[in-house]
């Protein structure tokens, strides 16, 4: 019975591990805030913080999305859609703000023949392979 188990779907993290170097200061100061009991931890007081910064520039990011034309949030490319694009001689620009998720599947040929360029601000997800082979065409 085990055995007849089956992923349907690859899970997605929803997050990014990323490493922020604070002054003594400073990381004194977050962690004043998280003994008084402001926030559970570091990790929830720079969440917050950086949601807040968010939120005031909102409009200036929301601006510039559009200005360049960026897929917000996730963008996922199939072999299928890559086969696609390639079969009709019209090579994808992936603009993403968010992640970019190309299936594992995808052969690094398949990727050059229809990918033209990648620019992500956010995440870029594919196999090792595939990202060498764009590494010329990805910003």
């Amino acid at each position: 019975m085990v055995n007849k188990i089956q992923e349907l779907r690859q899970k997605v993290p929803d997050s990014e591990k990323v490493t922020v170097n604070l002054g003594f200061i400073d990381l004194g100061r977050v962690d004043l805030m998280v003994r008084d009991g402001f926030y559970a931890n570091r990790a929830d007081f720079i969440r917050a913080a950086v949601r807040s910064l968010l939120e005031r520039q909102d409009e200036a990011v929301r601006h510039s999305v559009a200005r360049k034309q960026l897929s917000l949030g996730l963008s996922h490319f199939t072999k299928r859609d890559l086969e696609a694009a390639r079969d009709a001689g019209a090579p994808l620009h992936i603009q993403v703000l968010g992640l970019a998720l190309i299936d594992d599947d995808v052969t690094p040929e398949l990727a050059r023949a229809s990918i033209a360029s990648v620019e992500v601000l956010g995440a870029f997800q594919a196999s090792p392979a595939v990202k060498a082979a764009l590494s010329d065409r990805t910003v």
